[in-house]
C-alpha cells in the first residue's frame, strides 16, 4: 500500500471514529449531564438516540446523495456540519438544546460515512489491500464505541462533558484540508432523491424506539405505547412499498437478492442490537454497583478495545486461510459465550477483575473476528453504481441496531428493576437480565448468518467472491 493510498485511508478512518465515537462518549458523561441539565433518567436515553436516528435513518439518503453529487463533495459537507453541531452540542444550554443539536449530529454523520465507506470501496480494488483497508476500517467500527467510553470518562472526571464535543471541531477542520487536498473528485450524475422513503424510514424507527423506551418509563399498560409501535411497524411496511414504486430509491431491493449479503445485513443489525447495548449497560453496572468512576468504568473496556484493534492484524490471514464464513461463525461463539458469562457474573456482583477483565477481552476478539466478515459480505459482488446504497445498509444496519437494541434493552431492565429506588443487588439483577438479552441478539445473529449463508446453488465467482 503506497503513501496515498495510506492517506487516503487514514481520512476514511478518521471520519469513521468521530462519528462511531460520538455515539458512546456521551454514556460515561451521563449523570453530569443529568445533573448539568435538568435531565430525568428516561430524558437521558434520547442524549444517545437523538444522534442514532438521524444518524442510521438518513444514512441511505446520504448515500444516494453521494452517488448523485460526487463522494468527495459529500464527505466534505458532512464533516463540516459535524463539527458545527458539535460546537452547538458542547455549547447547549438546556436538554432540548443538546438534543436537537445530537439530531444535527446524526443527520451530518448520515452524510459523512457513506461517502467515506465508498471512497474505501472505490480506492482499494486489489484483493488484499482491501482486506487489509477493510479490517482496520471495521475495527476503527466496532472499537469505536469502546474507545468513546474511556475519552468520555476522561473528559468528564477532570474536565467536562462539553469537551467531548469541542474535541471533534479542531479534527474536523484538519479532515477538511485532507479532504480537498488527497481526495480525487469523483464523477457526478443525474437523478433525484427518495426523499419520501428516507422520512418515512425515520418516522418509522423513531416510532419504533420511542416506544419502547416509553414503555420503559410508563409500562405496557398504555394504549399510546401499543399506537407508537403499531405507527413504527407501518411506516416502516410502506417504506418497503415506496422502495419497490420508486424510481430511484435510496434501497435498491436488488441488495437483497443475494441470501449471503442479505444475511450479512441482518447479522450485523442484531450483532450490534447485543453487542452495543453492553456499552450502556456494563459501565452503569461498574458505575453504581462497583463504585467506578466516570474514568474508570472508561478504562475497564480497554481489554475490549485492545484485543479488537489486535484482531485486526490476524484478520487478513485468518480470513485467507479459512474463509469470511468459518471465522465469523467462531466469532460470534466466542462473543456469545463471553457475553452469557458476564451476564451470570453480574448477577452475583461479582469483581470486575479478574473474571470481567478476561471476559471482555474474549468479547473483544469475537467481534473483532465478526465485523470485518459482515462488512466484506455486505459489499461482495454489488454493482458499481450500487456501491454507495451498498454502504449506506451496511451502516443503516449498525445505527438502527445500536438504537433499537438499547430501547428494547432498557425495556428489559426496567421490568427487572421494578423499584424507584433498588438496592445494588436489584441494579445488579437488572443489569444481569439486559446483558442475558444481548446474548439473545448475538444468538440471532448467528442463527440468521447460518441459515443464510447454508451453501446454495450460485455461481462460481459469486461463490468465491463471497468466502474470500
Amino acid at each position: 500500500m503506497n503513501q496515498s493510498k495510506w492517506i487516503i485511508l487514514t481520512i476514511i478512518i478518521a471520519c469513521q471514529l468521530i462519528v462511531v465515537l460520538d455515539a458512546s462518549i456521551m454514556i460515561t458523561a451521563i449523570p453530569q449531564i443529568g445533573r448539568s441539565l435538568h435531565m430525568t433518567a428516561t430524558s437521558l436515553t434520547w442524549v444517545q438516540n437523538a444522534y442514532i436516528l438521524p444518524f442510521g435513518g438518513f444514512l441511505l439518503l446520504g448515500a444516494r446523495a453521494g452517488d448523485l453529487l460526487g463522494l468527495r463533495r459529500m464527505l466534505g459537507v458532512g464533516i463540516g456540519l459535524f463539527s458545527l453541531a458539535s460546537t452547538l452540542a458542547g455549547l447547549a444550554p438546556t436538554a432540548e438544546f443538546l438534543l436537537v443539536s445530537r439530531a444535527f449530529q446524526g443527520f451530518a454523520a448520515a452524510l459523512a460515512t457513506p461517502a467515506a465507506l465508498a471512497l474505501l470501496s472505490a480506492s482499494f480494488v486489489e484483493a488484499k489491500e482491501r482486506a487489509r483497508a477493510i479490517a482496520i476500517y471495521s475495527a476503527v467500527s466496532a472499537a469505536g464505541g469502546s474507545i468513546g467510553l474511556l475519552l468520555g470518562g476522561f473528559l468528564t472526571d477532570f474536565i467536562s462533558w462539553r469537551v467531548g464535543m469541542f474535541i471533534n471541531v479542531p479534527i474536523g477542520i484538519a479532515l477538511l484540508y485532507l479532504v480537498q487536498k488527497y481526495i480525487q473528485k469523483t464523477g457526478t450524475r443525474t437523478g433525484r432523491f427518495d426523499f419520501w422513503g428516507a422520512i418515512v424510514s425515520v418516522i418509522g424507527m423513531t416510532a419504533l424506539v420511542y416506544g419502547f423506551v416509553q414503555a420503559a418509563d410508563r409500562g405496557w399498560g398504555e394504549p399510546e405505547i401499543w399506537i407508537l409501535l403499531a405507527a413504527g411497524i407501518i411506516m416502516l411496511a410502506a417504506f418497503v412499498l415506496i422502495e419497490a414504486r420508486a424510481a430511484e430509491p435510496i434501497i435498491p431491493l436488488r441488495l437483497f437478492a443475494n441470501r449471503q449479503r442479505s444475511g450479512a445485513y441482518l447479522g450485523r443489525f442484531l450483532l450490534v442490537c447485543g453487542n452495543f447495548s453492553l456499552f450502556f449497560f456494563i459501565p452503569q453496572y461498574l458505575q453504581n454497583v462497583l463504585g467506578f468512576s466516570s474514568l474508570e468504568a472508561g478504562v475497564a473496556f480497554v481489554p475490549f478495545t485492545g484485543a479488537q484493534f489486535g484482531m485486526m492484524y490476524l484478520m487478513p490471514g485468518l480470513v485467507h486461510r479459512f474463509g469470511n464464513r468459518k471465522v465469523l461463525m467462531a466469532g460470534l461463539l466466542l462473543a456469545i459465550i463471553s457475553t452469557l458469562w458476564i451476564s451470570r457474573i453480574v448477577a452475583v456482583q461479582a469483581q470486575f477483575f479478574p473474571q470481567m477483565f478476561i471476559l471482555l477481552t474474549i468479547m473483544g476478539i469475537g467481534a473483532g473476528m465478526a465485523f470485518q466478515p459482515l462488512t466484506a459480505m455486505g459489499l461482495s459482488n454489488v454493482d458499481p453504481h450500487d456501491t454507495g446504497a451498498a454502504s449506506g445498509l451496511i451502516n443503516v444496519a449498525h445505527q438502527s441496531g445500536s438504537s433499537m437494541g438499547l430501547a428494547i434493552l432498557i425495556s428489559v431492565f426496567d421490568a427487572a428493576i421494578r423499584t424507584d429506588q433498588p438496592s445494588k443487588m436489584h441494579f445488579a439483577q437488572a443489569i444481569s437480565s439486559s446483558i442475558l438479552g444481548s446474548v439473545l441478539f448475538v444468538t440471532s445473529a448467528l442463527i440468521a448468518t447460518l441459515i443464510c449463508f447454508l451453501p446454495a446453488s450460485q455461481p462460481t465467482r459469486e461463490k468465491a467472491l463471497t468466502d474470500s
